[in-house]
């Protein structure tokens, strides 16, 4: 990796202009309904009748300027690294010996996602938890999406955003910190420890990249687990089929064609807000629309970002990337920093701990009974509450 000369870090404030947000409106307004087919409900895709109704509220009701001021509560900033612009939030803790800790986001994700949980870390004490759980909160912008976006060369995979990432932690003075992350954040956070274990004090996960049922298992393979781990392998293996069915296609055309896709995404902010809103139906524990599971107006914030900074393209590069890297087909390299996982029970993919232990250090495994894919977002309070135990335990095995 290559750094630029200008290593400095610059302050950032989130200020949209108002003609965009007139755009936006403008376009909202004249936007061109398809047809649909009667009582499809979600099998073919977001409901008309749905999506118009969130549209209709995003145009008349929903407040920019008001998540505009929640999101400048965090400071902010900029750094080129690698030839990137990479944007993050940097929330200091109020106890001086807090941990280090970057959380990664993934897609169609954000740093939106991160807003109920950073209170709580970054300052226990003033919610009636101990100050010794306190973290310094590091929340970047993966290079291509939102505010880190667009990119402007290829090849930001996520080996390379890893490696952006550790020469930030470098920049911002931390020597010994945590990781954590959902989705590509999962698959960077895991990265980073293993290409900086020295500084890594361990990984917090929720979800294990490469821990799932890639192949239906043989009765000798699952005569050997214990019956819970049996009856999560056998589940596992029928989500991934499922997934394999219904629901890869969006990666497949991100995969492979995510710059046809962009002039979709970037032209029609309703096709945007379809392309994310329905991830947040099937990858979340709701019921009959995203909001059983994420509030609408955090649900928007989210899809603002992308729209706002014009990122669905870059964004969506990193499919392709990754798709067309020379490591891609193979297994991941082993980690030995100290790895936890928080498993909640609608993730798109079923962990598997016999596979996950192959490549990790897990050394803490943790299933709840609620939740899916988008964790801060559905259970700030179990994933905080995970975090919080999981560093706590290497600081009292490292103090004994």
């Amino acid at each position: 990796m290559t750094t630029s000369p200008d290593d400095s870090i610059q302050p950032f404030r989130v200020s949209i202009p108002d003609s965009d947000l007139d755009d936006l409106r403008h376009r909202l307004d004249r936007t061109r309904w398809p047809d649909e087919l009667p009582d499809a409900g979600w099998d073919y895709g977001v409901p008309r009748d749905y999506l118009r109704e969130l549209a209709h509220y995003w145009r008349h009701e929903y407040d920019w300027r008001a998540a505009e001021t929640r999101l400048n509560q965090w400071p902010q900033f900029t750094t080129t690294i690698d030839g990137a612009n990479i944007h993050f939030a940097h929330i200091r803790s109020p106890e001086p010996d807090a941990t280090p800790l970057i959380i990664t986001h993934g897609w169609p994700g954000s740093i939106v996602e991160f807003e109920r949980i950073a209170g709580p870390l970054t300052d226990p004490r003033a919610h009636g938890a101990d100050p010794a759980d306190a973290f310094h909160l590091v929340l970047p912008s993966i290079p291509g999406f939102g505010f880190s976006g667009p990119t402007h060369d290829k090849g930001w995979e996520y080996q390379r955003v890893a490696a952006a990432f550790a020469e930030l932690m470098h920049r911002l003075g931390y020597q010994r910190y945590g990781t954590q992350g959902g989705d590509w954040g999962s698959i960077i956070s895991r990265e980073l420890g293993r290409i900086r274990p020295e500084h890594v004090v361990g990984v917090h996960l929720n979800l294990i990249p490469g821990a799932g049922a890639t192949a239906e298992a043989t009765e000798a393979e699952l005569a050997a687990l214990s019956p819970a781990e049996r009856e999560r392998t056998r589940a596992s293996w029928e989500r991934m089929q499922a997934w394999s069915r219904d629901k890869q296609g969006y990666a497949d055309i991100q995969s492979t064609r995510p710059q046809t896709l962009a002039y979709a995404l970037t032209d029609s902010p309703v096709g945007q807000l379809a392309w994310i809103a329905e991830k947040f139906k099937e990858w979340t524990d709701s019921a009959e629309r995203p909001e059983d599971a994420v509030d609408r107006d955090h649900l928007l914030t989210n899809v603002m970002l992308y729209w706002l900074t014009g990122t669905a393209g870059s964004s969506g590069r990193i499919y392709y990337e990754r798709a067309h890297a020379a490591y891609q087909g193979k297994p991941p390299e082993p980690s030995t920093v100290p790895t936890a996982h928080a498993a909640f029970p609608q993730e798109n993919f079923i962990v598997l701990r016999h596979i996950a232990e192959r490549t990790n250090n897990i050394v803490r495994w943790t299933e709840f009974d609620q939740g899916g894919h988008f964790a801060a977002m559905e259970q700030p309070d179990l994933l905080v509450g995970d975090i919080r135990a999981f560093f706590r335990s290497l600081r009292d095995e490292t103090a004994s």
